[in-house]
């Protein structure tokens, strides 16, 4: 009886609490981009390679499947939530990834490198964990690519109406 009542006097244990659930759309996201950016070891180094390179060298297609599995990434991270600012800097990241991308060789190494589905997944991931930092950082990002987009457009329309105003005083000053 006595053991009985020690038994009964041990403060309980906590319930045990059920393991941190992880969406489905994030589960989908890292998937991604585990198999499209680092599911391949390069045998004597640490480097890993996903299958995005390797798509690139198939003629034709291998460019266009690449990007539309990767474009998966994009909607897990609008299904999560994600800011218009997030998924804008993802969009920039596979944009980038998709113009490298398409020159031959050059573009499957940039693809071997670059990572868009990594860096697409570290911007989810901080997304998840903390948004409205995640959404101030791709702000300021966004703003600063679109001001210099903006930059560097007005340059070029500088410089080709500079062009074209030579050419027509040359053409008709005799």
């Amino acid at each position: 009886m006595a053991l009985r009542l020690l038994r009964m006097s041990d403060p309980p244990k906590p319930a045990p609490t059920a393991p941190e659930t992880v969406p489905k759309p994030l589960v989908r996201a890292r998937t991604i981009a585990r198999v499209m950016d680092d599911s391949i070891p390069i045998p004597l180094t640490n480097w890993r390679i996903g299958l995005d390179p390797l798509l690139g060298f198939l003629p034709g297609m291998g460019d266009w499947i690449g990007w539309a599995i990767s474009f998966n990434l994009m909607v897990a991270a609008a299904q999560l939530g994600a800011s218009a600012s997030v998924l804008l800097r993802m969009l920039g990241n596979l944009t980038i990834d998709a113009i490298v991308g398409v020159v031959p060789l050059f573009g499957d190494l940039f693809d071997a490198g670059w990572k868009a589905n990594v860096r697409n997944l570290n911007l989810l991931e901080q997304h998840v964990s903390d948004p409205a930092t995640a959404t101030r950082g791709s702000r300021l990002r966004v703003g600063a690519v679109l001001g210099g987009t903006v930059l560097t457009l007005a340059g070029a329309a500088w410089g080709l109406y500079t062009v074209v105003r030579e050419i027509v005083l040359l053409l008709f000053s005799s």
